[in-house]
């Protein structure tokens, strides 16, 4: 199969860039990565759109996300840590700029703590219909099912990472959440297996994502694992992973 084929909607990936504030955490600091470094490592993929997520590293900082939406351009969106005490003005220019997501960093920080989780969920849905999405592992997702399936619209990122917890990851799919087919080099499970899985369950719930620049990670995203994705599921379901489903989800056209 040509990955040059389809269309992508890269549903998850960092722009970094020091001429905005950045917060060491656990002591950590990426190193810079632009909108025009973003370009440069997605070249010759068919990527016609995707959603900039704030990693822990940028805290509350959207100053950045402002600037990387100007410069990535239409069919971007962007997906924010947001301060439970953020007045409705500040979401609403926010969403007038593209964003489209709250995210709730549980793995590593940096973001709204989960006591706001349920109360920032309802109120940015109410308001300017974005959904929330979770750095979690797996294994305690079974601790936060109950309040998972409540919320209005939710998605997972990276699988999440483990074997350990994902049968509760599936039960969650088959309620309506959504996961990132994303961090393929974070996870320690078999992906084509876990892509089957969730498909299974739920073929609109899984959204394809870059992951770049990969920090932190064991192995940085490569374009094979594009070609993994269409080989893993064919090529009718691949177009949904790398591009309906979450143009579906995200509204970057809206």
């Amino acid at each position: 199969m040509d990955i040059g084929v389809f269309r992508i909607f890269d549903s998850h990936f960092h722009i970094i860039d020091r001429r905005f504030p950045l917060v060491p955490n656990q002591g950590y600091l990426p190193p810079d990565f632009t909108v025009r470094d973003y370009f440069k490592a997605v070249r010759g993929l068919k990527v016609a759109g995707g959603a900039v997520v704030s990693g822990s590293f940028h805290a509350f900082d959207h100053a950045y996300m402002l600037d990387a939406l100007e410069g990535l351009g239409p069919g971007f969106v962007g997906v924010v840590n947001l301060r439970a005490t953020a007045s409705d003005q500040e979401i609403l220019d926010l969403h007038r700029a593209g964003v489209r997501a709250v995210r709730f960093n549980l793995y590593r920080g940096g973001s709204e703590t989960l006591e706001h989780l349920e109360i920032l969920a309802r109120r940015v849905r109410d308001l300017v219909g974005w959904h929330v999405e979770l750095y979690v592992h797996s294994r305690h997702l079974e601790e936060l099912y109950p309040l998972l399936v409540s919320l209005p619209a939710v998605s997972i990122d990276h699988l999440g990472l483990s074997r350990e917890g994902f049968p509760t990851l599936l039960k969650l799919v088959d309620r309506g959440v959504r996961v990132k087919a994303t961090g393929f080099g974070r996870v320690d499970m078999g992906v084509r297996e876990a892509l089957q899985a969730v498909c299974e369950v739920d073929p609109g719930a899984l959204m394809f994502g870059t992951d770049l620049p990969s920090t932190r990670a064991s192995r940085p995203f490569r374009k094979e694992d594009v070609l993994l994705v269409m080989e893993a599921l064919g090529e009718e379901l691949a177009q949904r992973v790398l591009w309906d489903n979450a143009v579906g989800f995200y509204r970057p056209f809206c």
